[in-house]
């Protein structure tokens, strides 16, 4: 899309929407009753937070891992957007690139490197399926990977005869991972790519370690981050990886349909576009039928086509819902839930918890199983009997059952479950 075309709807987008901006903005803001920033995190806080969500209260969901619930900040913004623009039948351009700062703030990069995506997997996609690589060339990532990340490399090396080479994560130590990782290094390793918290036992891999491996070896090193992002604060500059991936409607609380990619600005060149059109262009001057195409200097560069703002703007909303409780608190309190919950899961005759102990190898997920019960079992009692929602963990032959504990969630909902695990045992 041409430079000249591109600058007059946003152009018409700012003069339009201001008929709208107000509600627009107004939805954005946090209901009275919203905790001041510095409040203090007490079971009241944490109440008055649980209140922002629809999510209803008859049933007590763990399962954010999974697919998270959106607040009603959130919720409100995309819905008021959506109406704002179709009042118009404009594209919200305008809407989109402001956005791309606070979004990119909040991962600690810069907003020419984010664009975005739908998912996670989308952004894993663009990466696997762009970067120049050829057959016998290989890549390393975990056998926990998730297929959202898995398969777009499964994918290219079906089709193109690239070689994938995986480790199994060890939950006990950060510098076992590392170890594994470089045992598979060769001269013919260009990628490596990690969940960073793997999906199944919630396994934290050590990103920074693993980018100076990376670095030092001259290798592309990717993070998948669907569970992460909106789990714990990090920055990805300090980080050090090339790229990164994740979806907003996890741990993020962002709609469905919403994602990020990263990737380094002076390594936009070695991903191609592979899904492209208007808006993959550099503007004025850098497209012209039939033979002359120069792409975005910037992510921006990803995302072909018309992308809807509406759902941008709840993403947005879900970065500041979180930044308003802070990130530290956000992660503490998901934390803690887990902490307690693994402790009284320890306590149970029989009961193994698969996630590690160390805080520097878990988040808020937490995965365990019993021989006494089979994990079918389990997940149907605590659903139907306890109206409690989790996840079964069948990858890898693993069979258990993962909680996610996240910031609307209870300690009297982690007793609960632990009590209700209990009752179960004692029948068997």
């Amino acid at each position: 899309m041409s430079h000249s075309r591109r600058s007059f709807l946003q152009q018409v987008g700012r003069g339009t929407l201001a008929l709208g901006a107000a509600t627009v903005v107004g939805a954005a803001n946090p209901p009275p009753q919203w905790p001041p920033p510095n409040g203090p995190a007490d079971e009241a806080f944490w109440e008055l937070v649980r209140w922002q969500y629809p999510v209803t209260r008859e049933r007590i969901y763990f399962n954010t891992g999974g697919l998270g619930p959106a607040s009603y900040p959130v919720l409100g913004t995309v819905d008021v957007t959506t109406m704002a623009l179709q009042r118009l039948s404009e594209t919200g351009h305008d809407i989109l690139e402001a956005a791309r700062e606070p979004a990119a703030r909040f991962f600690g990069v810069q907003p020419s490197e984010v664009a975005f995506l739908r998912n996670a997997t989308e952004g894993n996609s663009t990466v696997a399926s762009g970067l120049r690589l050829k057959k016998g060339d290989e890549v390393i990532f975990e056998t926990h990977a998730h297929p959202g990340g898995a398969v777009p490399w499964m994918s290219r090396a079906k089709q193109e005869g690239l070689k994938i080479r995986v480790f199994e994560p060890d939950p006990t130590s950060e510098a076992g991972n590392l170890e594994r990782i470089a045992r598979l290094i060769n001269g013919r390793t260009r990628v490596i790519q990690v969940s960073h918290v793997t999906a199944p036992t919630g396994i934290r891999f050590p990103v920074k370690q693993i980018a100076r491996l990376a670095r030092d070896r001259n290798l592309w090193f990717h993070i998948d981050g669907a569970q992460s992002a909106g789990m714990f604060p990090f920055d990805l500059k300090d980080i050090g990886c090339d790229s990164y991936a994740t979806s907003g409607h996890k741990w993020m609380g962002a709609p469905h349909g919403t994602g990020l990619l990263y990737v380094r600005a002076d390594r936009f060149d070695e991903v191609a576009p592979t899904e492209v059109g208007a808006y993959s262009d550099a503007g004025e001057g850098a497209y012209r039928i039939p033979d002359v195409l120069e792409y975005a200097p910037r992510a921006q560069r990803y995302e072909p086509g018309t992308r809807n703002a509406a759902l941008v703007a709840g993403f947005l909303e879900a970065v500041r819902f979180l930044e308003r409780i802070g990130m530290e608190r956000v992660a503490a309190r998901g934390q803690a839930l887990a902490a307690s919950l693994q402790a009284g899961l320890k306590n149970i005759p029989g009961v193994t918890v698969l996630t590690p102990e160390l805080p520097t190898l878990s988040g808020s997920i937490t995965t365990f199983k019993t021989d006494r019960a089979p994990y079918g079992v389990l997940f149907e009692h605590l659903l139907r009997e306890h109206n409690m929602r989790c996840r079964v963990v069948t990858e890898q032959g693993i069979d258990a059952l993962r909680v996610s504990t996240h910031l609307f969630n209870t300690p009297s909902e982690v007793d609960r479950l632990v009590e209700a695990v209990t009752a179960l045992l004692q029948k068997s």
